[in-house]
């Protein structure tokens, strides 16, 4: 634990599944919620999902242009959720990637969601520490690819966290991260994941860093739901009986606070809604749950419910019932796995 104490002022960053779109949702009523059959689960916005469906087709310009967009417009969390979707997506359907590598051996686009979708390969293998040390190349190129760009840095904590990097290491990976988007959101939730599993029980270490950097953010980054997500860490780790409930509720209002100020059924921030769905009904706050749940509106997501079950839309859907109830079923939600 001392050697967490340690990590964390470092940590602390410096002060200064369809193929196809949706429409937008349209505003709902405050006291309804989409029928079963219009919820979509991991839906792309409106820019990814033509992108995927040209991949489909083994297409890789408009994906090319997508990510070359997010380069030129500094959009980096946009970068970050698309390279995780597409990387996914390869998974499957890697001939698009394939040739896009081959076409342009040294586009840092490409060579970042080939930085992850090797890591991603790696991840679950018995042969892990040996795929990732595969992988480390890769990461460096993406890297030297655009200087200003933080998701490969993401990728690089990421990497370190499998590879069970010592701390040192992952120090000077995150204050290269910070250096180049101070507030970046997948970055911080890389090192948090990374403080969570390296040593767990740290649940107050956790909770300070989150803390710290929500608090030095601005109002509208998504680092201001980072708490929440130290939250989830805790619980996944821990019996609530265990916890510093206090906190966990003070994490669980900061992201309340944070997802009233946008707007409702946003793509954007739909994961960051349902990982505060599933921490309020954690905490046996169904009432606020179902408040997230209607926020929500069409827009389910994998994360965080595939931590707990292998059909993440139904149990979403399950639990949506359960705490819209009157009176609110108690609902049955394990602690997370932790993956990945």
């Amino acid at each position: 634990m001392v050697r967490t104490m340690a990590l964390l002022p470092l940590f602390h960053r410096p002060a200064h599944r369809r193929t196809t779109a949706p429409r937008p949702a349209a505003a709902l009523p405050e006291d309804t919620v989409p029928a079963d059959d219009e919820v979509f689960l991991d839906a792309p916005d409106e820019h990814l999902g033509p992108a995927l469906v040209a991949a489909a087709r083994g297409a890789y310009g408009p994906v090319s242009r997508l990510l070359a967009g997010t380069r030129e417009r500094g959009a980096w969390e946009d970068r970050d959720g698309y390279v995780l979707r597409l990387a996914a997506f390869a998974r499957s359907r890697p001939e698009w990637l394939q040739r896009w590598r081959a076409a342009a051996p040294h586009d840092p686009d490409a060579l970042l969601v080939a930085a992850q979708l090797a890591l991603d390969h790696a991840w679950p293998s018995p042969g892990r520490a040996e795929l990732l040390r595969e992988v480390s190349p890769l990461i460096t190129a993406a890297a030297r690819g655009d200087d200003r760009d933080p998701v490969p840095w993401r990728v690089a904590l990421d990497h370190a966290r499998g590879s069970r990097a010592g701390h040192r290491y992952v120090e000077e990976l995150w204050e290269a991260a910070v250096r180049r988007a101070p507030h970046h959101y997948g970055c911080h939730a890389s090192a948090l994941r990374y403080l969570a599993e390296i040593w767990r029980g740290a649940h107050h270490e956790c909770l300070d860093f989150a803390e710290r950097a929500a608090q030095d953010a601005p109002a509208g980054s998504l680092v201001q739901a980072l708490p929440a997500r130290a939250a989830f860490a805790c619980l996944a780790d821990a019996d609530l009986s265990e916890l510093p409930r206090e906190r966990l509720d003070a994490a669980a209002d900061r992201a309340i606070a944070f997802s009233r100020g946008l707007p409702p059924a946003d793509i954007r921030v739909a994961e960051i809604r349902n990982l505060l769905m599933y921490v309020l009904i954690r905490l046996g706050r169904h009432r606020d749950a179902l408040a997230q749940a209607r926020l929500i509106g069409p827009y389910a997501t994998s994360f965080p419910w595939d931590r707990v079950s292998d059909d993440p839309l139904g149990l979403f859907l399950r639990l949506r019932a359960d705490v819209g109830a009157a009176p609110p079923a108690p609902p049955s939600l394990p602690p997370a796995a932790r993956r990945g």
